[in-house]
This record gives structure tokens, sequence and C-alpha cells, in this order.
């Protein structure tokens, strides 16, 4: 006969957190939500930990470089998409590693027999107003001039008008060699009175722009997630199919952490991805691995090599494995569950494997649940494809601004490496997940610090200044299906924006 719990699979929705004793310390600023990513040893410390317990999925829809470098801006980390060629992965991960905090690669440029019309078409797909003018209109090219907002007037000019004929010309630009540090560019910038300086190189071909407005932000991000070179902090995703070619590249390219991205982790073909590797890097190269929902499934992991383990099964938003193969558990039960399999191990061996939360987060709240319940980080799909970092499309559906949103498992991703189970990798896999659009919601940073400053002042409300702590102190309830309903605004009529 099956094994059959005694508990019933519960999602974090079905929980509530019982507030402890606040001391006058336990203000939102004393809270620090530091956490380890990779593994370590009783009375070490890891060699990877994030500022923010926040990873972006392994998606096609939400971590490409763009979102890695956003993210890490805030203390958080990207796993960049594995569902693609090795050389395109390989590729932004290196771009990630080549970004300079404050050095920005234009990406409006002008040639200077472009038009009116054209600058204002680039600035209306792009919402930049500062225009670099190269020779061949690439972000590289030789500088010939700029253009700015204050360099023509729409109303008294034609829109045939050639750039030439109205852009300051590199003579009159101020510039800086390539080989400018970011404080000595911000002392031209505010020495000169200027809003950007052009960077360029030897041959006066153009290298990067700095910008007087991105002092501030570059200020305002003292959690940025930075390795020993002061270079962001980027993941990968690999699978269980092509990681003896896949995995030097990445390496090469200047991945810090690797993850296998698969909805079954519980399996030899894990077992013999973190064998290769350790074979081949010894544990010089971090990697995790997942997905599991219960202690065995940690436990095999931890043993086979894992850096840290990625736990659920069914629960993401546009997941539907549950529904095709009846497979799954609820994301609370399960992170409770693999919790209290990571602290066992760690009480045996003296070695802590981090767990990962992917799945099930449908409000903020829940994710100081999954933390409290012993998750130390989450991994996040939906809720980093509403931004703006994200790779996919903003459109407008029903007058409502929405951004594209689909699974890995769905037709559209094909990422059939995800589902390996050993078979014909040529026949391809029913369908696991959907293609959808998410509503849009603007800045990932003023997303994040929203976020961060909930769950900051839940911690507070438990008595809690770390994660750790969090762990320790936290009382969680289980509610009723009323209690679920009186939570939120009832017995009320409830004004529209209109009235307010």
């Amino acid at each position: 006969m099956a094994f059959i719990f005694e508990e019933p699979s519960r999602t974090f929705n079905e929980y509530l957190l019982v507030p402890g004793y606040s001391s006058a310390e336990c203000t939102p600023a004393n809270v620090s939500l530091k956490t380890p990513l990779t593994k370590f040893r009783k009375g070490e410390e890891p060699e990877i930990s994030l500022s923010i317990p926040m990873v972006s999925a392994i998606m096609q829809a939400v971590s490409d470089d763009g979102m890695a470098v956003a993210l890490a801006t805030e203390g958080g980390l990207s796993f960049i998409y594995g569902s693609q060629t090795i050389e395109d992965e390989a590729a932004m991960v290196r771009r990630v590693k080549d970004y300079k905090a404050g050095f920005v690669v234009s990406v409006a440029n002008l040639s200077p027999d472009m038009t009116l019309a054209d600058v204002l078409e680039l600035k209306e797909q792009c919402g930049y107003s500062t225009m670099p003018v190269t020779e061949d209109a690439t972000p590289n090219g030789k500088l010939l001039g700029i253009v700015t907002s204050r360099d023509y007037r729409v109303s008294r000019m034609d829109p045939a008008t050639k750039v030439s004929e109205f852009m300051t010309p590199r003579e009159k630009m101020v510039v800086a060699p390539s080989s400018t540090t970011l404080k000595e560019a911000n002392d031209i910038i505010w020495d000169n009175k200027l809003n950007s300086l052009p960077l360029v190189d030897e041959n006066d071909n153009l290298a990067y722009l700095v910008f007087r407005k991105d002092y501030d932000a570059h200020k305002s991000n003292p959690h940025e997630l930075l390795d020993e070179h002061k270079r962001y902090m980027v993941g990968a995703g690999i699978n269980t199919r092509d990681y003896a070619e896949r995995v030097p590249a990445l390496v090469e390219a200047g991945a810090d952490v690797l993850c296998i991205d698969s909805s079954e982790g519980y399996s030899q073909w894990q077992a013999d991805t973190l064998k290769w590797i350790r074979d081949h890097y010894g544990d010089d190269v971090k990697v995790g691995a997942g997905n599991v929902v219960d202690g065995e499934g940690f436990r095999f992991l931890a043993e086979a090599g894992a850096d840290f383990v990625k736990i659920g099964i069914g629960g993401g938003s546009i997941c539907i494995t549950r529904e095709q193969k009846g497979i799954g558990r609820g994301q609370a039960t399960a992170v409770i569950d693999v919790a209290k399999a990571r602290d066992e191990y760690f009480e045996e061996t003296g070695i802590y494997v981090p767990i990962c939360s992917d799945g099930g987060i449908v409000h903020d709240s829940h994710m100081t649940l999954a933390l409290a319940m012993g998750a130390d980080f989450l991994m996040l799909g939906r809720y980093f494809a509403r931004f703006d970092e994200s790779p996919t499309n903003k459109v407008n559906v029903n007058g409502t601004y929405m951004k594209e949103y689909w699974g890995e498992g769905s037709a559209r991703a094909r990422n059939w490496a995800r589902y390996d189970l050993g078979g014909d990798k040529k026949k391809l896999s029913f369908v696991e997940g959907v293609d959808s659009y998410v509503p849009y919601a603007g800045s990932l940073k003023h997303n994040v610090d929203q976020t961060l400053a909930k769950i900051k002042s839940t911690m507070c409300n438990c008595g809690a200044l770390t994660i750790p702590e969090l762990q320790q102190k936290a009382k969680l309830t289980v509610v009723s299906s009323t209690s679920i309903v009186e939570g939120g605004a009832h017995d009320v009529l409830l004004k529209s924006s209109t009235d307010n």
C-alpha cells in the first residue's frame, strides 16, 4: 500500500505569524536580511551570501543580463536562463561580469545622416533623451557628437533636418578616457556642470556614458552584490543533458554560481551532474540542485554535493505539473519538511546546506512566512516578470498594461530538458506550464524596496532582527477558511479609485 502522509499539504495562505515581543531595538532600520547562498561548515562563513533573500527564476521570461544587473544592484542574484544555446547563455553571463556600475553602454545611438524624425522615434522607443552620435550609429563607433533635448525644438524644426546640423559636435564636448574611474568621472561631471560624460578609447571610439543622475543611485545601493573584483555577481542555469559542454563555458564566462534547472531533483540524473562537476572542479564551482519537496529529496541532493537545494513542485503561478501529472506538494508543507531535514543534516555533519523556496508566493507576506518556516532565500518568477527589467514585452490588454510571462514547461519555452527523465530527447514532452500575462508593476527597485520594507516590519513584529533569529522565534498558526476571509477587507463598501 502507498505511504500516505497524515498531515494535509498546505500552502502559505493557510498560515499566519503570531506576533512576539518587540524590544526597542526591533526597528526595520536594524534588520539585516543577509543570508547564505552556498553551503558552509559550522563555525565558518559561506563563500557566497546574499544581501537580500531574493533570486530570480531560471526562466526565459525573467532572467537575462538586464535583470541580473538590476537585481545584483539591490543585493540579490539572478540565474540566467539555460534554455538557450551555450554560447548565448555564456554571452549573457559575460555581459553582467563586464558591466561596470555607473558606466553605461549606450543603447540609443545616432549617425550624422539620421534626421530629427529618427531622434524622436528613437526617444519614443527607448525613453532616452541623451543620444551619442557615432560614425556608424553603434555603441562603440567613432564619437562625432551628441544630441540632447537641448539641441532641438520640435515646433521650430523640420523633421527632415539632419542630426549633423543640430548635434553638439565632438570638439565642443567634454569627454574622458575609458580608463577613467567612476569617482574621477563624477568629479568631471560636477566640475563642468554636465548631465553626462562620454568615455572614449585611444581611437576616440565611444566606450561608456556616465550620468550625473546615476551618482546618487550608486550611493543609495550599499547592498550591491559584488565579487572580489567589484563586479556584479550572477548565476546561471544548467541541465542534466549538456553539462559537460555548458558548465565549462559558463565558468569561463565568469558565472559565480550554477543551478540545475529541473522540475524534479530527486534523480540519478542530478546526482550524475553534480558528480561530474565535483570530479572536474572540486568545490571551486558552486552549484545548486532541485527541486524537491521532502526531507528524503533534500538529503539525497545534499549528499550528492549540492551547494544549496531548491524546494517546490507545481506551486508556480504558470506551472500545471500538479494538474498534468498529479505530483507535487503544498509549498508551505514542503518548506517545513525540508527545513527540518536541513537542520538534522547540519546537526549530523556540521555542514549547513541552504534551502531555497521556489514557487507558491502570491503575496509579499508569503515571503516572510517562507523565511520563518526555514527557507534561507526565495526564487521568484512572476514577481520579477512584472518589472521593467524583465526581458518580456509590455503590452496593452483591454486598456491595462501587462507583461508577457510564460513557464519553462510551456510550448513557447520548449525547455524539455528541464523535465528530463532520461528518455528520447527528440520526443517532445507534454506541457507543464502556460503562456500568460502578469500586471505591469514598474521598476524593480521601487517594488523590491516596498517588499523588503514589509518583510522587515513583520520580522520586527516577531522580535527578530535577522533571518536565523526569525526562524528561531517565529510562531506560526494554521488559519481556517473563514479567518482568511476575515484577514482582508470585509463588510464594507470599498471606494473606487476616483472617489479617493
